[in-house]
């Protein structure tokens, strides 16, 4: 029979994890009322559930380790940068990171977490590569988790640190408006994809702002490689109509319109601006000409959530689980955006 869980008290009760976790680890005075309190311990009563003693043992000691678990960041050269900071954050402050991937393989998490636990260590950054809603796997204390460019499923159960691609979008198409543009297009990602999903309101919201409105056939959303980039240009740019600028998905959609200009005999930064999106290492500054991006701050999220979860761990206090912060995600100007020709 299946031994139960936190997460199966805390539906029974009709509460979060995190409360089932104060109620365990002795935190829920001053955090949940008494009639909480007394209906956590009534549905672990009649589920059979008891803590976990190697989960609460992490809140007793400290071993200046913080165990970094993720899907496939260490292997991607296009966050590595969040390892990094992390790294540099938890060293600045007395501690290293011992980092695991799962590979997206949840036999693979679940191995991965038991040697974390059994390592006794300070406390988790569970981190993703692409920003997702993620199902936070059993075994990580709410208390002493911090989740990195993803966020829980159940609202407010864990703390996370990601980007603002809503500001991020909105400061794409701001660069181009400063420089004068007004016609602008959008060659998005994926919908449904969180991040292009709100880049794109980002773009919409910034024409607005500035009393304009995406034309229409000048807003499509493909996905994130080059050539669906390059195909999407193609049809924009080849009509009797085209935008002066272009704002793209990232750095590899932003590479096909670059393409796709060069096909047609369009000069950039001449005749058509182009804004990409991540600053893509050995990419957006190689190209040609090199390119205006806004840039994922993979870095300061992986420091940011290592700070996060050691102010927990020296305060003596649980991470505030309903935190969610969201950090700005900078332009970085290059030789892609001009004035648009005909002003």
């Amino acid at each position: 029979m299946k031994r139960p869980t936190a997460r199966d008290v805390a539906e029974r009760a009709g509460v979060s994890r995190a409360a089932v976790s104060f109620v365990f680890s002795g935190r829920a005075e001053g955090n949940l009322s008494a009639r909480t309190q007394a209906r956590i311990k009534e549905a672990a009563d009649a589920l059979g559930y008891r803590p976990d003693e190697v989960a609460r043992s992490l809140r007793g000691r400290r071993t200046g380790v913080i165990g970094m678990l993720s899907d496939s960041i260490a292997t991607s050269p296009f966050a590595g940068r969040m390892v990094l900071g992390a790294m540099e954050a938890a060293r600045a402050r007395g501690h290293q990171i011992l980092l695991m991937e799962s590979r997206s393989d949840s036999a693979a998490e679940a191995e991965a977490i038991a040697e974390l636990r059994a390592r006794r260590v300070d406390g988790f950054v569970y981190a993703a590569m692409e920003l997702n809603v993620t199902d936070v796997p059993e075994g990580l204390d709410p208390a002493r988790t911090v989740l990195a460019n993803c966020l829980p499923r159940e609202e407010g159960s864990y703390a996370a640190v990601v980007t603002d691609e809503h500001a991020g979008g909105r400061s794409a198409v701001d660069v181009l408006l400063t420089a004068g543009h007004r016609d602008i297009a959008l060659v998005g990602g994926p919908e449904g994809n969180i991040a292009a999903d709100d880049r794109a309101r980002g773009f919409t919201d910034g024409l607005r702002a500035a009393g304009l409105s995406v034309r229409p056939g000048w807003s499509r959303r493909v996905g994130w490689q080059i050539d669906e980039g390059h195909a999407a240009a193609l049809r924009l740019l080849d009509a009797a109509e085209r935008p002066t600028a272009v704002v793209c998905a990232n750095d590899r959609v932003a590479t096909g319109v670059l393409l796709a200009a060069a096909r047609l005999g369009i000069q950039v930064p001449e005749e058509l601006s182009v804004v990409g999106y991540d600053d893509q290492d050995q990419m957006a500054a190689h190209l040609v000409p090199a390119l205006t991006t806004v840039a994922l701050s993979h870095h300061a999220m992986g420091a940011a959530a290592v700070d996060t979860l050691l102010d927990s761990v020296e305060s003596g206090e649980p991470v505030a689980t309903e935190r969610v912060r969201r950090l700005d995600c900078p332009v970085v100007s290059r030789g892609s955006v001009a004035a648009p020709a005909h002003d």
